[in-house]
């Protein structure tokens, strides 16, 4: 066995390379099930981030559903979700260019169902007897906010805009048509809520005109977060709700909701974006389920007659992705993920437990000599609370750092807020640790996961509780002398960009910060920012303008004097959720001010960087600044970034 060189931490020299991630990487997407057949979303950097459909046959294995000039991807909400659906292999889709609705027929090419510019559209289902798709429908055509309503597709008509079937909420989504097709449940919320604080579950009648009539409030309220309506195939209505506390399985049967499974776990996740599912139905009687307890998902099959719960063992500790879990005939098909496994899809064989890999999210070689093995852990934070995190060890077997030294941690904090990260084998986490920089990925209080009462403890602590809980997964590390505490490194995107930016600004624990597309002020946030999200912050921060003080207090931009830390920012020029404004006042503030500070804008990026070279720039870009601040030397050549105000030479070691 070759003896381990003695290098720095942060030196080491890696196989995983950004072109590797970029060249081998694709992000999987939503499942849907057709008869044998699998279908999903892939979303290619190499074809500047495209959502491709993708199906899945014993006969055939992989192959490309609609051509490549189209790209399967809605915005509404601007997150979208549940962008196509296929029936009897006939494939309806939102291509993302026009926000339209195409209907692509077995060898046919794709024709538009809509012509309606300035609407979206999400969430299609098919009323095969009413020869229609319904579906949410976002209208972004007049003044001020965009309307958003539940519509009817005609299939057979001229291509329009669609029939209005239910309209004046703030937010529809999870159409649903029963078995029979004479009933349909529906989601609905207002504002200021989101659709984890409180939702409602609507059932209603289709009349002869196949509008929606004797519609009935059925579960939930703005304090009950209902999440998946689903019939069975005997024609019961099931849901998720949060109204003990966490997010179990409920019915709705002979006029009452009756709990189906109480347990401390959670069967849901918050709906960011349309089509997420947990759970589907084997047969009339079965019900086949994830869940998670303590960041670990677990597969469960319930019997709907006696309500026993029997595991499901699979070699997965994430088990759905973001709610990627569907259910056929004798097998499920899910999006899983585990600490020496990369996210893959995967069909287990209910009968025989037999699992299939249909596709993975990484095709590159991932050596096991440079895997880390991760590790969950919990962590004291503030007022006597604990917070939860996964630690991803520097690891690789070709190097050891000397014996005195300890490495340098990125704490990330994930985005959202009100979303989790989860224990997974990852490429790009790799990408750190095989060079000896130790990752701990932060579940700080707000995350999901863990019941309704952390994720209500960023409620008016926005800015506060995410940012003292990541400061706290660090110093545990360090009192445990598993980091360096003048090397400690915080990064995040989006909402994790803006625990970034008050942890560097209020708070003297990190030496380095990574935004992206993060946010500096939170007051022009709420004014600027899409339907959705607009009154996201009522419950986080405040309602505005009532709670002007705590805005300003809040937003990073307003006491740069306090920031003295150097300061990377990535941002795409595109973004509608984060607008550029946000990454550019920080820099210009920092740059004046003379605090090394580097910005990398994106053309044609939004909320999310999807193309190839926009991935590696964010991959390098990073590991070069870090070395520069950290002082390491790095095993390979890569671009530099322009770092204002800084001596550091514009030259990779």
């Amino acid at each position: 066995m070759t003896k381990p060189q003695v290098s720095a931490y942060g030196s080491w020299k890696s196989p995983i390379t950004s072109d590797m991630i970029v060249s081998s990487d694709l992000s999987l997407g939503e499942i849907v099930l057709a008869g044998e057949s699998v279908y999903w979303i892939e979303g290619r950097p190499e074809e500047n981030g495209r959502s491709a459909l993708v199906k899945w046959s014993a006969d055939n294995g992989l192959e490309d559903v609609v051509p490549s000039g189209y790209n399967i991807r809605s915005q509404v909400h601007e997150y979208g979700g549940s962008a196509y659906n296929v029936y009897d292999d006939v494939v309806y889709f939102v291509n993302f260019v026009d926000q339209q609705i195409y209907r692509q027929l077995p060898g046919q090419a794709p024709t538009a169902l809509t012509a309606a510019p300035g609407m979206r559209y999400a969430n299609l289902v098919l009323d095969k007897r009413r020869q229609r798709l319904l579906c949410v429908r976002e209208d972004h055509t007049g003044e001020g906010e965009a309307i958003t309503t539940l519509v009817a597709v005609d299939l057979n008509g001229k291509p329009g805009a669609g029939t209005i079937l239910l309209s004046g909420n703030d937010f529809y989504s999870s159409p649903q048509i029963s078995p029979d097709g004479t009933q349909f449940a529906w989601l609905t919320w207002h504002h200021p809520n989101m659709p984890w604080d409180g939702t409602e579950l609507w059932l209603g009648q289709f009349d002869d005109n196949g509008q929606i009539e004797q519609p009935q409030l059925i579960a939930g309220s703005a304090n009950e977060s209902v999440f998946q309506p689903e019939w069975s195939p005997n024609g019961v209505l099931y849901f998720i709700s949060d109204r003990s506390g966490w997010w179990n399985l409920y019915r709705w049967q002979d006029g009452m909701v009756q709990a189906l499974l109480p347990m401390e776990a959670e069967f849901g996740i918050p709906q960011w974006r349309f089509g997420m599912s947990t759970y589907g139905f084997e047969n009339a009687n079965s019900i086949i389920s994830s869940y998670t307890q303590d960041g670990t998902w677990y597969l469960t099959r319930i019997n709907l007659e006696n309500g026993e719960c029997s595991p499901i063992p699979v070699p997965y500790s994430t088990i759905g992705g973001w709610g990627n879990v569907r259910v056929g005939a004798g097998h499920v098909v899910f999006c899983g993920s585990a600490a020496d496994k990369p996210t893959s899809n995967v069909r287990l064989n209910l009968a025989t437990n037999e699992l299939q890999i249909l596709q993975k999210a990484t095709h590159i070689s991932l050596p096991a000599d440079i895997v880390c093995t991760p590790e969950a852990i919990t962590f004291p934070t503030e007022n006597g609370r604990f917070a939860h995190a996964f630690y991803y060890p520097p690891h690789n077997d070709a190097f050891q750092a000397p014996a005195d030294e300890k490495p340098p941690v990125i704490v990330i904090s994930h985005g959202g807020p009100t979303s989790a990260t989860a224990l997974k084998l990852s490429s790009r986490i790799l990408y750190w640790t095989s060079r000896g920089i130790g990752v701990i990925d932060v579940n700080y209080g707000g995350s999901t996961g863990y019941g309704r009462s952390y994720r209500q403890r960023l409620n008016g602590q926005w800015g506060i509780v995410d940012v003292l809980d990541c400061i706290n997964a660090a110093k545990y590390l360090v009192r445990q002398g598993r980091a360096d505490g003048d090397r400690l490194a915080i990064m995040g995107g989006s909402a994790g960009g803006y625990t970034t930016l008050c942890a560097l600004t209020f708070h003297d624990v990190f030496a380095a910060g990574i935004s992206l597309f993060g946010v500096s002020d939170v007051e022009v946030l709420t004014k600027e920012t899409h339907k959705f999200e607009s009154r996201y912050l009522d419950s986080m921060i405040g309602p505005y303008p009532e709670a002007q003080d705590i805005y300003v207090a809040r937003s990073p931009i307003h006491y740069t004097e306090q920031l003295n830390c150097p300061l990377l920012l990535f941002q795409g020029l595109e973004d509608k959720v984060v607008l550029p404004n946000q990454a550019e006042m920080m820099f210009e503030a920092l740059k004046a001010k003379g605090v090394p500070v580097a910005y990398v804008p994106f053309a044609g990026e939004g909320h999310g960087f999807r193309k190839a070279e926009n991935i590696k720039c964010t991959l390098d870009g990073t590991l070069y600044f870090l070395s520069k601040i950290f002082k390491f030397d790095i095993a390979a050549d890569i671009e530099p970034l322009t770092i204002y105000n800084s001596t550091f030479t514009a030259k990779s070691a």
